[in-house]
């Protein structure tokens, strides 16, 4: 008894663990690739870091879960590391995919830039790739970001990851996409809302384009041609102009069907035809409620009427059915045979039973049923006579 008690427990935990390793892997189901990765959250996290270090340390959380990115399809969300190049006034930051050994995709640039006066540009250029041409947000911080202190600052060290595909720092944890619906909401929580976020179409930095070609990494691109923004999305110039588009549909004008004329009126009635169906327009006044408390087989339909003067009531009978009609029919006609002889004395009895008599006679005996019919009404008419 132990022993099957303990097998059926080990069935149990077994069968346990297989259900639990076919849930963990779940797919992304993308509306489209650049809907996984939010630049707006990307500028956000910028804003927050104090050095380059720690903006891939919040890129790469567990718990923002910033990116939703899982362009190698391993069922994992890629790493994302941060190189670095510079010149002068000018850095360009970029932010590349770990997509497999010695392979980076890039995925979008951050060009800081120190103009005239002193004044720091920032704009956060999605790679066309997967955003298409000019996906550009310019945000504007509320307060100075500390990293503006590291580029301008004298512990300024250029910066270009470490890691690589298979070699991830302790803090990191891998994690499975979410379903981008999921993604979307969580990411709202993640985005700084007293920073504004202005889409622009031009990049200001005229350095930055030349410092990109220099690092730039699209082994992604080069292994899908096919998947690139332009043949995913045609019509459409960027991921901006994508969702836009959606919202649109969204709010109405995607609707189906259109509106019906008051007027409008079946097929079937414009050209007088029956279709059985019953019309709802007519009125329902005169409509009767069946109680259940009538159980003869054809019930009636009883109208009371109240008079002015009384409480006198108006009862109307429908008709039975074809077969009671028939039978009360020659019922009828047998008392009508009856009523001709207007019997009024006790001998009432003795003419009814000599009435049924005749009836028999004329049953058994149908040749002569006029004769006896005859003599039956001859002596109902003597004993009246009598009488």
């Amino acid at each position: 008894m132990k022993k099957s008690v303990c097998i059926i427990i080990f069935l149990l935990f077994t069968a346990g663990n297989l259900l639990s390793q076919n849930v963990i892997t779940v797919e992304a189901n993308n509306q489209d690739i650049s809907n996984n990765l939010d630049l707006a959250a990307i500028a956000s996290a910028f804003g927050e870091s104090e050095d380059l270090e720690d903006f891939e340390r919040r890129l790469n959380d567990y718990d923002s879960q910033i990116s939703n990115l899982d362009l190698n399809g391993d069922g994992e969300v890629d790493y994302l590391r941060v190189v670095e190049s510079t010149v002068e006034g000018t850095h360009l930051i970029v932010i590349q995919s770990v997509i497999g050994n010695d392979l980076y995709q890039d995925v979008a640039t951050v060009e800081v830039e120190q103009g005239t006066g002193g004044n720091t540009y920032v704009q956060v250029v999605g790679d066309e790739f997967l955003y298409g041409r000019d996906y550009i947000i310019e945000p504007v911080f509320i307060h100075t970001p500390l990293i503006f202190n590291f580029f301008w600052g004298n512990r300024y060290k250029i910066w270009h990851s470490p890691y690589y595909w298979g070699y991830y720092p302790e803090r990191f944890h891998p994690r499975h996409p979410e379903h981008i619906d999921v993604y979307q909401i969580n990411i709202q929580k993640h985005i700084n809302i007293q920073n504004s976020y202005k889409f622009s179409t031009a990049r200001k930095s005229k350095t930055s384009p030349t410092l990109h070609n220099n690092i730039r990494r699209n082994d992604f691109e080069k292994k899908n041609p096919d998947s690139s923004f332009s043949k995913r999305n045609s019509g459409v110039n960027n991921a901006r102009e994508l969702n836009e588009n959606r919202q649109t549909k969204s709010t109405g004008q995607g609707q189906t069907g259109r509106k019906v004329d008051n007027n409008w009126k079946s097929g079937s009635k414009n050209e007088n035809k029956d279709t059985g169906v019953k019309d709802n327009t007519r009125s329902t006044q005169n409509r009767t409620v069946n109680t259940g408390n009538d159980k003869s087989p054809a019930r009636s339909t009883r109208e009371n009427t109240k008079s002015g003067s009384g409480n006198s009531k108006v009862v109307t009978t429908k008709n039975r059915t074809s077969e009671k009609s028939e039978i009360n029919t020659n019922q009828n006609q047998k008392r009508a045979d009856q009523e001709s002889i207007k019997p009024r004395s006790g001998n009432s009895r003795k003419v009814a039973s000599q009435n049924k008599s005749a009836e028999k006679s004329e049953k058994s005996e149908p040749g002569k049923n006029s004769t006896r019919s005859t003599k039956g009404k001859s002596k109902a008419r003597e004993n009246t006579n009598n009488k």
